[in-house]
């Protein structure tokens, strides 16, 4: 049975985060939170009446600082990562194929998916996939810093998200165009990067967008390295 998330998104940054949980289950995981929006997060556990197990993160985020470890403080989960991101605080250093149980039969699985950078994750849950910044809506991510390879992530998207299900929902961990979820149906046929596009094709694109840098890299990746907490605590 499919099941929703519950999606929250940051202006700011615009930055979804998940909450993931089942009808009458106590138990939940949250997926790529933003420091800022702790409280926020952490009022709406409360108002449903849920306990976190686990705080995900998709990838060592460049454009926002993680409440990851403050939220393990304050509630008791853990912190689950990509073994290739250099988080080394977290509990769960994830690999491909790994899976997160929760509440009573909850399972989440981890599918390592290079290329926005090398330890990047997804994660699948009951018909869906949080892709992170390796498959957006109608896009996808960068990958000209944080050991992105453009040859990765088209691997990763046309040899692994692209081979799921049509119906799989697609939540990514960013939009900027007021969208907020799609299919891997719709994003094989129609993805403006990556559908009907050759693997050659892909990296002479990404080659060229010239993009700026991400405004608070400096400062978000090695907080986030840390789980968001100041490196002395």
């Amino acid at each position: 049975m499919n099941l929703h998330p519950i999606q929250l998104f940051d202006a700011e940054s615009s930055t979804f985060t998940y909450i993931l949980c089942a009808p009458g289950e106590k138990q939940a995981v949250i997926i790529d939170p933003v420091d800022h929006n702790f409280q926020r997060d952490v009022d709406h556990l409360e108002r449903l009446g849920l306990t976190l197990a686990y705080v995900l993160e998709t990838h060592a985020h460049a454009d926002h600082v993680t409440s990851a470890g403050r939220l393990r403080q304050h509630t008791g989960a853990l912190a689950a990562v990509p073994s290739g991101c250099g988080i080394p605080p977290a509990e769960l250093q994830l690999v491909d194929g790994d899976v997160i149980r929760f509440g009573a039969a909850e399972e989440i699985r981890v599918v390592h998916t290079p290329g926005h950078t090398a330890g990047s994750m997804c994660y699948l849950w009951r018909g869906n996939v949080f892709t992170g910044d390796t498959l957006l809506i109608n896009g996808c991510g960068r990958t000209d810093f944080q050991s992105g390879s453009s040859e990765a992530l088209y691997d990763s998207v046309t040899n692994i998200l692209f081979k799921l299900p049509d119906d799989t929902l697609v939540w990514p961990a960013h939009d900027y165009k007021g969208q907020s979820v799609s299919t891997i149906g719709w994003e094989r046929q129609h993805n403006a990067r990556l559908a009907n596009r050759s693997r050659a094709d892909f990296v002479e694109l990404m080659a060229n967008l010239k993009l700026p840098p991400p405004r608070m890299i400096d400062i978000a990746v090695p907080a986030n390295r840390n789980l968001g907490l100041p490196h002395s605590v």
